[in-house]
């Protein structure tokens, strides 16, 4: 029987750190929140932003708050950075990242079979990289020998100002004089062509084969690092293709409206948590 989740439910908290894996320039860690009740609960892995190039486990702490506290165990993880490792290291790492999570929910009070993924701004877009791809050997590099046989698959996808459209945001930055921007780009997608390769929004022009598992996607009305335009081609793009996704624009905020506390970072968390609770709905209805 699928998990069953209330988002208006309120749980204390136990928060701690773990090693989640050893990387070649540092050790990654994950931070765990975990819902203290009864269990087992919805399992959602959170993928940090940072333009690729900085931030960790720690850039998202108020939205994995919010969740577990409504019942979620919440795993958000540390993430190779561009300077450490270009593309796809990252990629990698998130892959790796699930298939652990399936691995360790059980011993945590999750419930490994309806994990899914949570990414903001480039977080987000290696979340959506890891869902559409979640057995392609370019991000199945890391192995997991204890459970060789599992994969990457990931029930539903939710996200904050991802970056769907790599070239699309590359060209903004170029067009914007914006130099950080241009260089973040630059040294994550090395050699440069890759970011056609990684690019989302190509992959579902291209009509390559990907998984599109449900996608919630929340947008900055006034963003003009990852442009709205650009967020609703990509979501009619996922629409035509198969996939169900929802796009939310809010109004007056900007790329990092999370960031602070106010009105419409609360109702980023309640869409996250009501996201969630319809997948779940959705798994029991289909158990």
């Amino acid at each position: 029987m699928a998990t069953t989740y209330n988002p208006a439910a309120q749980f204390q908290l136990k928060v701690w750190d773990v090693e989640f894996r050893r990387a070649p320039k540092r050790t990654l860690m994950a931070r765990i929140y975990q819902p203290q009740g009864a269990g087992p609960f919805p399992t959602l892995l959170d993928v940090h932003g940072g333009a690729w190039h900085d931030k960790d486990r720690l850039a998202n702490e108020r939205m994995c708050d919010a969740a577990a506290k409504s019942g979620i165990l919440v795993v958000a993880i540390d993430t190779t950075l561009s300077h450490e490792a270009s593309y796809p290291a990252s990629v990698q790492d998130v892959n790796y990242g699930v298939r652990w999570l399936k691995t360790k929910a059980r011993e945590w009070n999750g419930d490994a079979s309806q994990i899914g993924l949570l990414g903001s701004s480039s977080g987000g877009h290696v979340a959506e990289l890891v869902a559409m791809r979640p057995r392609d050997p370019r991000y199945t590099a890391i192995p997991l020998p204890e459970a060789p046989n599992t994969d990457a698959t990931v029930a539903y996808v939710a996200t904050r100002s991802p970056i769907s459209d790599t070239f699309a945001r590359y060209q903004n930055a170029v067009n914007r004089k914006r130099d950080n921007m241009i260089k973040n780009n630059t040294t994550f997608f090395k050699p440069f062509e890759t970011i056609h390769e990684a690019n989302p929004q190509g992959i579902l022009e291209r009509r390559e084969h990907a998984v599109l598992p449900p996608l919630l996607i929340m947008q900055g009305e006034l963003d003009d690092n990852v442009l709205p335009e650009v967020q609703t081609k990509f979501a009619q793009t996922y629409r035509a293709a198969g996939g169900d996704v929802r796009l939310e624009i809010f109004a007056g905020s900007e790329h990092e409206w999370v960031a602070q506390p106010g009105p419409q970072t609360d109702r980023a968390h309640e869409m996250v948590k009501e996201f969630i609770a319809q997948q779940m709905t959705a798994a029991r209805r289909a158990a």
